[in-house]
């Protein structure tokens, strides 16, 4: 849960986390009490603040009424604050299994720029990347945010081809940007999603990703049987399976070492030293197989919440260089990496 707050810049999240009582619904309850939350945000007109609260409410999956409506309230208070940025647009794909939906930017003057993709895991609604709409502009790129399947409006079912839906979205706009020249910037369980579409597809240049599942979280029964509770039940939730036999199905979704090898493309990759939740043999497993391979190691936990800033700057960083642009903004970004780098280091 730290990752997500620190992620999305909740700074206030002590003080409601103190008046929550219960995971039932009503007063007291996690989805009552960051809703009661982002409404005063909303009315004082702080709506970007009001939606990560929003987002919060109906963390980490929509279980019933109250976590429904924080998700449309999610969706609705950041389409109002799109609203006052005219290169902000919606997107929306139908598919045969379902609807993928996304926010796009770069795409409305014409021009056709080369794409980023960004996704987050299992429990990371597309609203959560709101400020990076504007820094991929700023990065001379069209952007297409979205998320996982069966997370927030994306209606697809999650499972083992998944990862087709990622091409769908560069199908879509292939006729505004150039989608020949895309890169992925896809955490967690997406970084799965990325790593198996490159394979298939070309278009899409690079992945970059922090704590992707590759091989043993799927295939191995031990390190299944401890993971957190709020993962399987979320994994099972996004599958539309029952928790007791939902992992069951993971085995034939691991990335084989051939699979890995057959990658020639840059992989990017954030990995935390006591991650709960993905095992450090699927590291070593890409460290081994993968071609063109840099990992960033933190001693964290999954999401790595007390590295967030150095982690999303090395990123960013590993994006320029994979691009090799040179621009003024490289050496920006590359002086804060080694500051936030620095902080890091001095905290711990």
């Amino acid at each position: 849960m730290l990752a997500h707050t620190r992620g999305q810049r909740v700074t206030d999240h002590e003080d409601v986390l103190a008046r929550i009582r219960t995971d039932a619904e009503g007063d007291g309850s996690w989805a009552a009490e960051w809703t009661r939350s982002a409404r005063a945000l909303e009315r004082d007109g702080r709506l970007l603040d009001a939606c990560r609260h929003y987002t919060m409410a109906r963390f980490p999956f929509v279980d019933g009424p109250a976590r429904q409506r924080a998700l449309d309230d999610t969706v609705r208070t950041f389409d109002q604050w799109r609203r006052g940025d005219r290169d902000i647009e919606r997107l929306e794909v139908d598919l045969p299994t379902g609807r993928v939906v996304a926010w796009a930017t770069g795409m409305s003057d014409g021009v056709r720029r080369p794409v980023l993709i960004v996704s987050g895991g299992i429990v990371t609604v597309k609203e959560q990347w709101a400020s990076t709409l504007r820094a991929i502009r700023r990065l001379g790129m069209a952007g297409i945010v979205t998320e996982m399947p069966g997370v927030g409006e994306n209606t697809l079912p999650y499972d083992q081809d998944s990862w087709r839906m990622l091409s769908h979205l560069l199908d879509h706009v292939s006729d505004r940007a150039d989608v020949t020249d895309s890169y992925a910037l896809a955490l967690s369980f997406s970084g799965h999603l990325a790593l198996r579409c490159a394979l298939e597809d070309s278009r899409i240049r690079a992945v970059l990703t922090a704590g992707a599942p590759i091989d043993t979280l799927f295939t191995d029964r031990r390190w299944q049987a401890n993971l957190p509770r709020i993962t399987v039940d979320t994994l099972a939730h996004l599958m539309g399976k029952e928790a007791g036999s939902a992992l069951g199905e993971l085995p034939s979704w691991a990335l084989s070492p051939d699979q890995l090898r057959a990658l020639t493309i840059p992989v990017r990759y954030v990995a935390c030293d006591r991650d709960e939740i993905i095992p450090g043999a699927d590291v070593d497993l890409l460290a081994r197989h993968v071609r063109d391979i840099e990992i960033l190691r933190h001693d964290d936990v999954h999401g790595a919440p007390a590295h967030a800033a150095e982690t999303q700057l090395w990123l960013i960083r590993s994006l320029l260089r994979v691009r090799q642009v040179k621009a003024p903004v490289h050496l920006v970004i590359d002086l804060l990496y080694r500051l936030a780098r620095r902080r890091a280091a001095a905290a711990g």
